[in-house]
């Protein structure tokens, strides 16, 4: 039986409803980007007033894009606290990626103050409580707001880079290693906006 949308508002907003009944400010926070060859690492913080929550919430990776796109300009309009933070691929190759994820992490939510849900990152440095949670963003709105804000402007972003790289279908495959994609990395080599440390086995590094 197919779950109605209230139903998965009430499912999703548990761990917020038990935060809310103490009077405290609840953030979602959510990365996306993390397995790319090409692109940034792009987190999301998301803080949606109880009285303002958007139905047909979820994970991302469970909406179609045509949802998402739907969904986030409700979201922004809805938030009381909607930070983004893009890290290039010069830091992720700096840092590595899991450090680039928790640096953006930090800094999306460095003006938010209350309580962070968190999708699986731990040992973060926030300025409230952090609650790590494993497949967050199926399981809290808040990360699941959080996960489409991120995703749609990533998406955004690559799209607008294919205009620069066209070569590589960018706008197609978001920089994930496609057959297409990694074709043509062999091809044309790398452009700017390739992690080295993520093409280096490919072109033979």
């Amino acid at each position: 039986m197919r779950e109605s949308v209230e139903a998965k508002l009430l499912r999703l907003t548990q761990m917020e409803e038990t935060l809310w009944a103490q009077g405290l400010r609840v953030a979602g926070i959510d990365e996306v980007g993390r397995g790319p060859l090409a692109g940034p690492v792009v987190t999301a913080c998301v803080s949606i007033p109880r009285d303002r929550l958007v139905p047909g919430v979820d994970d991302s990776k469970k909406l179609s894009e045509k949802k998402r796109e739907s969904l986030y300009p409700l979201l922004l309009d809805a938030a009381d606290y909607a930070e983004t933070c893009f890290l290039p691929p010069s830091v992720i190759d700096e840092i590595n990626i899991l450090n680039a994820t928790k640096r953006a992490m930090e800094t999306c939510a460095a003006n938010f103050r209350g309580v962070f849900l968190v999708d699986a990152v731990q040992a973060l440095h926030l300025p409230g409580e952090a609650r790590p949670l494993i497949h967050g963003d199926a399981l809290s709105y808040m990360i699941g707001a959080a996960s489409i804000v991120a995703k749609v402007a990533r998406d955004h972003y690559m799209i607008e880079l294919d205009e620069k790289y066209p070569m590589y279908g960018f706008a197609r495959n978001k920089g994930y290693g496609t057959a297409e994609h990694i074709a043509a990395l062999k091809a044309y080599g790398p452009c700017p906006a390739h992690r080295r440390t993520f093409i280096a086995k490919i072109l033979g590094g």
